[in-house]
């Protein structure tokens, strides 16, 4: 009977150690669960991974649409610009904290993405604005932005609206002072 229980034991533990090394797969060395591993870029071109937009309240004017951006090219690009039709203007905004106090301020020069890198677009950070929503972001809807690239390219991504964790508190969207 002992060691029958010793061998249920056993197989416990090295089922609890098996469920512990898979929620830690794809994390880097150094990186703490939560985090993602660096996504590498396709050789060659532009990638857009990760898209997504959160709901927006129904009394809300403005959304937020984020992703990461890999540049598999050879030369640095920037993003310079986006464009949708669910919003009246799209900029690229940056969330920076100014004395405790979290503001969204635009970003006119975009984003620049250095050649085998990437930019994440993400709450808390960089991110394209979406100013004047025609409706509000319900979860489970989707819209087109076009992003627009200084070497000429543009890239259309669907965007999904999803709901998402985590958003800084104490934001305050008016323009830099």
């Amino acid at each position: 009977m002992q060691s029958l229980r010793k061998i249920f034991v056993l197989m416990g533990l090295v089922a609890l150690l098996g469920l512990l090394l898979a929620g830690c797969a794809g994390l880097q060395p150094g990186a703490s669960q939560g985090e993602e591993m660096e996504m590498k870029p396709e050789p060659g071109k532009i990638t857009v991974v990760s898209v997504r937009a959160r709901p927006s309240p129904a009394s809300a004017a403005n959304g937020a649409a984020y992703m990461v951006i890999l540049n598999g090219l050879d030369k640095d690009v920037t993003l310079v610009s986006a464009e949708s039709d669910v919003a009246a203007t799209v900029e690229t905004h940056e969330t920076v904290n100014d004395n405790g106090v979290m503001r969204m301020i635009p970003k006119p020069e975009g984003y620049d993405i250095p050649a085998g890198g990437s930019v994440e677009l993400k709450p808390g950070g960089k991110h394209i604005m979406l100013i004047d929503l025609v409706n509000p972001l319900e979860t489970g809807d989707e819209f087109e932005l076009t992003l627009n690239f200084d070497n000429g390219e543009t890239m259309t991504v669907t965007v999904p609206v999803v709901e998402m964790d985590g958003m800084p508190m104490k934001m305050d969207e008016s323009e830099n002072k």
